[in-house]
């Protein structure tokens, strides 16, 4: 089967949807205002592709490669990131809606989430060391035997993290945020 092969090339207001994105390697790409939603991304190749203004809500990306990937303003609703290609996944997101996805048992060093909303997303046993969660919304974002060693949430909000079922050795916080430390035991801060 021929993969297709593409290099620094633009796609813009394309609709996926309707006709499927060939199955092959992108480098250096830009994919603006494109629609991915629950398309099937499964096995491709993306290297230091740039996606801004793109939904890929749903989408399937099983043994997909993300390698050195931004995302910008897109709306990415459950995705299954641990399904990905783990070799040389890397990956950052800039205000995104990634609301019920999942980065579940990745190791994502350094990640930067900046301006995201991550509701309901789950890092279970994911190693997030110096991960930055910048202007974050954390709400009801699971965190379970996951390494948070040195991740930055200081202006995060809307989390709950338990530091006795995490790793969180020097990680920051703010002292207007640190109650999400403290949920699991039902008092009022005030």
């Amino acid at each position: 089967m021929n993969q297709a092969y593409s290099n620094n090339l633009s796609f813009k207001n394309e609709d996926f949807t309707l006709v499927p994105l060939p199955s092959g390697e992108y480098e250096s790409c830009t994919f603006s205002n494109c629609n991915f939603a629950n398309t099937d991304l499964s096995r491709q190749v993306f290297t230091d592709c740039t996606f801004e203004h793109c939904d890929l809500s749903m989408a399937t990306v099983r043994e997909t490669a993300f390698r050195e990937v931004t995302f910008k303003n897109c709306k990415m609703l459950g995705l299954q990131f641990g399904d990905c290609n783990t070799f040389s996944l890397s990956f950052g997101f800039e205000n995104c809606v990634l609301n019920f996805s999942s980065f579940f048992n990745l190791k994502l060093k350094q990640i930067l989430f900046d301006n995201c909303k991550l509701e309901e997303v789950e890092f279970v046993k994911a190693e997030l060391m110096q991960a930055s969660f910048k202007d974050c919304d954390l709400r009801n974002a699971v965190f379970e035997n996951t390494q948070l060693d040195g991740a930055d949430f200081r202006t995060a909000y809307n989390f709950s993290i338990d530091p006795e079922a995490n790793s969180v050795t020097k990680a920051k916080f703010s002292s207007g945020n640190v109650a999400g430390l403290l949920g699991k035991y039902k008092i009022v801060i005030e």
